[in-house]
């Protein structure tokens, strides 16, 4: 999946708005680290347990924002922001947001097409058509009912 935070994306169309997407997560700070970076913050410089934390929710909120713009049919996220804020004294809410859109590179000769939209053009003009899939997943066969024996001929 694309994600920028640009309103566009260059040497790309947009051919299809999907609308807002977002991930959000809450997190509490455990006592243990909230005292050793308490200590820390003493002394200046950087807290590293409360940097991990905050690296780790940005992931998962970045993870939750794409599966909601996948499960809508995007292939990119436009306009893709970050918004964190303290909810009491202990929790922190991260949230990220953007547009899920669905994007086409613009090929050689199109205006605005870029040397990296160009190769995506012809890099898939290159790979063999996909099979379709069928629309609705086949049924396995009944399992067949043995035949029974036939009477016996009668003279």
């Amino acid at each position: 999946m694309l994600i920028v935070t640009s309103n566009e994306i260059p040497g790309h169309r947009i051919d299809a708005v999907f609308g807002e997407v977002m991930g959000l997560t809450v997190r509490s700070r455990d006592i243990g680290s909230q005292m050793l970076a308490g200590f820390r913050s003493l002394g200046g410089g950087e807290l590293p347990e409360m940097t991990k934390a905050l690296y780790e929710s940005r992931q998962e909120v970045m993870a939750r924002m794409v599966n909601e713009a996948q499960q809508r049919g995007a292939n990119a996220i436009v306009a893709m922001r970050f918004d964190t804020s303290e909810m009491g004294t202990n929790w922190t809410e991260v949230c990220a947001y953007g547009t899920a859109v669905y994007v086409l590179p613009l090929g050689e000769g199109e205006p605005g097409a870029t040397g990296q939209s160009i190769y995506l053009t012809k890099s898939a003009a290159q790979q063999p058509a996909q099979p379709q899939q069928p629309a609705q997943p086949q049924q396995p066969a009944p399992p067949a009912q043995p035949t029974p024996p036939a009477p016996p001929a009668q003279f």
